[in-house]
């Protein structure tokens, strides 16, 4: 989507909660209260099943006061759930006006993706970063959480098995098998490309740069419309296919 404004739109260093608290605040009520409390549960998981990518377009960056975007500026969100993206789409178009952070602007044009065809090997440039973790114990007993790069052989395994989670969650296929096929190799991916975010007080770690993706069609597809990794909601994981 391709958003406008009046003015110049100002954002802190740190704006994915403005990013996701302007999306929330475009979808029908019961559905955004159902997405932020709930989602779609898997065991103890529960997923939210969208993603977005970073705000795109003419910006200056100031490190002491964040970014000012001149628009028009666009947004992409995926979701394999087409009731979140008909929701957003009608809010958006009805609505003269929606607030992101404190900068009110307005849908100036929507773009629905064509379906795409997925092949079993894809190369991928992230529009937000990827995010894979675990969580460790110390010692002590105290939690840890420890954050993947791509070039550790956990990175690959983890996305898998993520993406085997969200696929039981949209599919009829209620129990994958391990047959599914997963692998994502680093392209053009330095240390530069790694980016700390910090998220309602947590600091995140995630990777931006352009991958080679290989496997099973359907898992690459999944990838595409819910996100890769963790976090998705949160404005992680979104890739365009180059």
């Amino acid at each position: 989507m391709n958003l406008q404004s009046q003015h110049s739109i100002f954002l802190p260093i740190h704006h994915n909660t403005h990013l996701q608290g302007f999306i929330y605040s475009n979808l029908n009520n019961s559905l955004a209260d159902m997405l932020h409390n709930q989602g779609y549960q898997l065991g103890q998981r529960n997923f939210k099943l969208f993603t977005f990518s970073r705000l795109m377009g003419k910006m200056n960056f100031n490190p002491e006061k964040g970014f000012t975007f001149y628009p028009p500026v666009s947004l992409i969100i995926a979701s394999p759930k087409v009731d979140i993206l008909e929701s957003l789409a009608h809010y958006l178009i009805k609505k003269k006006g929606s607030l992101l952070g404190k900068n009110t602007v307005w849908a100036e044009s929507i773009e629905v993706m064509v379906d795409k065809k997925f092949t079993s090997e894809v190369k991928i440039i992230m529009l937000s970063p990827i995010v894979m973790y675990s969580t460790l114990y110390r010692p002590d007993g105290k939690k840890k959480t420890y954050y993947y790069n791509p070039w550790e052989k956990e990175f690959s395994e983890k996305l898998k098995d993520n993406l085997l989670k969200k696929l039981t969650l949209i599919s009829s296929d209620t129990n994958p098998s391990q047959d599914y096929q997963f692998q994502i190799t680093p392209l053009l991916v330095n240390k530069n490309h790694e980016k700390i975010i910090f998220y309602k007080q947590t600091v995140i770690h995630g990777w931006m740069g352009q991958y080679q993706v290989s496997g099973s069609p359907e898992l690459i597809r999944v990838a595409y419309s819910a996100g890769l990794g963790c976090k998705n909601s949160a404005g992680f994981g979104c890739f365009e296919i180059q």
